[in-house]
C-alpha cells in the first residue's frame, strides 16, 4: 500500500521523479502527434487504395489504439495497485518503443493496424505517470501537479506535428516512427533509473475489492460523473480536431495557404491551455477543483456558440485559443477530484477506469465529428459538442453533493 502523503513535506527525490515523468509524458505526447497526423499519408504509400478504402484503413488505424486501450486499461489498473505505477510506466514506454519502431518498418496496412492495436493495449504512460505523482504529492499541491502534468502532453502535442511534418517532408513518413521509438526507449530507461515511488507491493489476495473501497468514498456518484466528464471532454476535443483543417479550407474558400492557417487554428487551444495551466492549478489548490471544473465547463460551453457562426479562420483561431484557456480547467480538475476523494490503494484502478473512459471519448468523438460533418455541416459539429458539454455541466451540478476541497 502507498504511503499516505498528506503533509506539506515532499518525499525525497520528488523533484527528480516529477521532472523525469514530465519529460516522459512530453515525449509520449510529442511522439503520438509526430506520427498520427501523417498515418493516412503513410498508408497511402503502401498500396493503391480508393478514397473510401484509404479513409476506412486510416480510421481503423486511428481507432484501434483507443479500442484496445479501453478494453485492457482496467486490468493494468489492478496490476498497478498491486505492483506500483512506476512499473506500469516502464511497461507502457518499453512496449511503445517496440511497437512504434516496428510500425515504421510496416510493409502493408494490416501490419500498421495490428501494431496500433498492440500499442493501445500496452499504452498508458501519461495516465500512470499522473497517478504516480498524485500518490507522491501532498493534497495541498495536487491541483498544481495535475495541471503541470497535463501541460507535458499538451506541449508535446504542439511540438509533434511541426517536427513530424518537417521530418516527413525531408526523409519520408517512416523516420518519425523510428525517432519516436528510440525516444520512448530513452523514456523507459529514465523512468527505470531516475524515478522513485513510495510503494509497498501487496498480493492479489490482499488487494481490497473496488466495491469495498467505493464505500469509503463520501460521494461515489461524483466519481462516476468524473469518469463521464473525462469521456465527454475528450470527445469534445476529438470531434473537432479531425475536421478543423477541412473547416478552415471551407472558410478560406479553398484559397491561400490553407495548411499554414489550419496549423495555427489547430495549435491555438494547446497554446491557451499552456498559458492557463499553472494559474488554474494554483486556483484549484486554493478554492477546490470542483468549482474550477464547473466554471471551466460553463465557459467552454459558451465559447462554442461563436464558433458555430464564425466566417473567418482567424476568428475561429481566437475563439479556440480562449477554449484552450477553459480546457486547462477540465481534465486536470476531474483528475484532481479523483485524487482527493479516492483511497490511494485504489489510485491505479480508478485512473485506469478514467483512461478507459478517455479512450472511449476519443472513439466516440471521432465517429460523432465525422458523421455530423458528413451529414450536416462542419459548424454543426461545434453546436453538438457545445451541447454535450452543457449536459456534462448539468450532471456535475446535479451530483456534486458536498463540496470537494483540497483538505477533504
Amino acid at each position: 500500500m502507498d504511503t499516505n502523503v498528506t503533509s506539506e513535506h515532499l518525499p525525497r527525490g520528488w523533484h527528480k521523479t516529477f521532472y523525469t515523468l514530465w519529460i516522459g509524458s512530453f515525449i509520449t505526447g510529442m511522439g503520438y502527434s509526430m506520427t498520427m497526423p501523417f498515418i493516412s499519408l503513410f498508408i497511402n504509400e503502401l498500396g493503391h487504395f480508393s478514397r473510401l478504402q484509404l479513409n476506412l484503413y486510416s480510421g481503423l488505424a486511428f481507432a484501434m489504439t483507443f479500442i484496445s486501450q479501453a478494453i485492457v486499461s482496467p486490468y493494468w489498473g489492478s496490476l498497478a495497485d498491486r505492483k506500483g505505477r512506476k512499473l506500469m510506466c516502464m511497461r507502457a514506454s518499453g512496449v511503445m518503443a517496440i511497437t512504434i519502431f516496428l510500425t515504421g518498418l510496416s510493409t502493408n496496412v494490416w501490419m500498421i493496424i495490428v501494431l496500433r492495436f498492440l500499442q493501445g493495449a500496452f499504452s498508458g504512460y501519461i495516465n500512470n505517470a499522473t497517478a504516480l505523482m498524485a500518490g507522491e504529492t501532498p493534497h495541498s499541491k495536487s491541483g498544481w501537479v495535475m495541471a503541470a502534468m497535463m501541460t507535458a502532453g499538451v506541449t508535446g502535442n504542439l511540438v509533434g506535428p511541426l517536427l513530424g511534418g518537417t521530418l516527413s517532408g525531408w526523409f519520408g513518413y517512416r523516420i518519425p516512427f523510428f525517432i519516436t521509438g528510440f525516444l520512448m526507449l530513452v523514456v523507459f530507461f529514465a523512468t527505470w533509473f531516475i524515478t522513485k515511488e513510495q510503494f509497498t507491493p501487496i498480493t492479489k489476495q490482499a488487494l481490497k475489492p473496488m466495491g469495498e473501497l467505493m464505500h469509503k468514498i463520501p460521494n461515489v456518484k461524483l466519481i462516476v460523473v468524473m469518469f463521464i466528464t473525462t469521456m465527454i471532454v475528450q470527445s469534445s476535443v476529438m470531434s473537432i480536431d479531425p475536421i478543423v483543417s477541412l473547416y478552415v479550407r471551407e472558410l478560406m474558400h479553398n484559397q491561400g495557404n490553407i495548411a499554414f492557417v489550419a496549423g495555427v487554428v489547430a495549435a491555438t487551444p494547446g497554446m491557451g491551455t499552456l498559458v492557463a495551466a499553472s494559474k488554474v492549478g494554483h486556483t484549484m489548490d486554493r478554492i477546490g477543483p470542483l468549482k474550477v471544473l464547473i466554471w471551466g465547463l460553463l465557459i467552454a460551453t459558451l465559447l462554442f456558440v461563436p464558433m458555430i457562426f464564425t466566417k473567418s479562420p482567424w476568428h475561429l483561431a481566437f475563439w479556440r485559443f480562449l477554449l484552450g484557456l477553459a480546457n486547462a480547467a477540465l481534465l486536470p480538475a476531474a483528475q484532481t477530484i479523483l485524487t482527493l476523494d479516492v483511497p490511494q490503494e485504489a489510485f491505479g484502478r480508478v485512473f485506469s477506469y478514467n483512461q478507459s473512459f478517455q479512450a472511449a471519448g476519443s472513439v466516440l468523438g471521432s465517429v460523432m465529428g465525422s458523421m455530423i460533418s458528413g451529414v450536416y455541416s462542419y459548424s454543426a459539429v461545434f453546436a453538438v459538442t457545445g451541447f454535450t458539454l452543457l449536459v456534462n455541466l448539468g450532471l456535475v451540478l446535479l451530483f456534486r453533493g458536498k463540496k470537494t476541497t483540497p483538505t477533504d
